[in-house]
């Protein structure tokens, strides 16, 4: 019998990002256990105003907006709260769109981690992902932008499967949980809530709905 169909859409900051959810794609429509077959329908596109704007939509519409919080930096919190702004704008579009966080602090890089091991020590610049990066997929790569060119991330997305994404699911909800321990400040703007120390991340959120949607949780 074929699968039903189910679409989920993103708007991602770069390449490695967009990789990886069709990579994730694949992988959920090669899975005999899978319930549905999914398109993780993701664009290009720093603006969520923009992606939002681009689409046609017919009905209530969620989309995930992937990017980073890059640091506390003046130039990157206000970047951040820049993006919040545009996602809530898209929501008033009158499209029936509904924009959800799916941040990383630092970096997404964070998220790729977690597939295979944890990373719960906060980081005070973002090429100190660098070395858990190596360390974790026996890599010896000498900079962040020689793990993003496409060859090298593919073959790091050669090294993960079903069960490294439930890892960083469960991962992700342990450093979140612990932050709600230790009493770190979560911040809510304009209905988004979120943590301005790292590590933190929001990006397992929506990929733990797809899973728990496809039954693969």
């Amino acid at each position: 019998m074929r699968k039903e169909n189910i679409t989920y859409y993103f708007s991602v900051e770069g390449e490695t990002e967009k990789w990886y959810l069709d990579w994730l794609q694949s992988c959920i429509n090669a899975s005999a256990d899978a319930k549905y077959t999914v398109k993780l329908d993701s664009k290009i596109q720093k603006d969520p105003l923009a992606r939002a704007k681009g689409m046609t939509i017919l009905r209530k519409t969620e989309i995930t907006h992937v990017f980073d919080r890059e640091s506390e930096e003046p130039i990157h919190t206000k970047q951040f709260i820049s993006t919040l702004d545009r996602m809530k704008a898209a929501q008033r579009l009158g499209k029936d769109i509904q924009y959800t966080l799916g941040y990383s602090n630092f970096t997404f890089e964070l998220w790729i981690i977690l597939h295979k091991a944890n990373c719960n020590g906060a980081k005070g610049q973002r090429r100190q992902y660098l070395t858990p990066l190596n360390t974790a997929f026996h890599e010896c790569f000498q900079s962040l932008d020689e793990y993003k060119h496409e060859a090298n991330f593919q073959r790091i997305l050669g090294q993960l499967s079903l069960d490294d994404v439930k890892e960083a699911v469960r991962r992700s909800e342990q450093i979140m949980k612990y932050n709600g321990e230790m009493g770190f400040a979560q911040q809510n703007y304009k209905g988004y809530s979120f943590y301005t120390v790292n590590p933190s991340l929001s990006i397992w959120e929506s990929v733990k709905k797809i899973l728990h949607d496809c039954g693969l949780l």
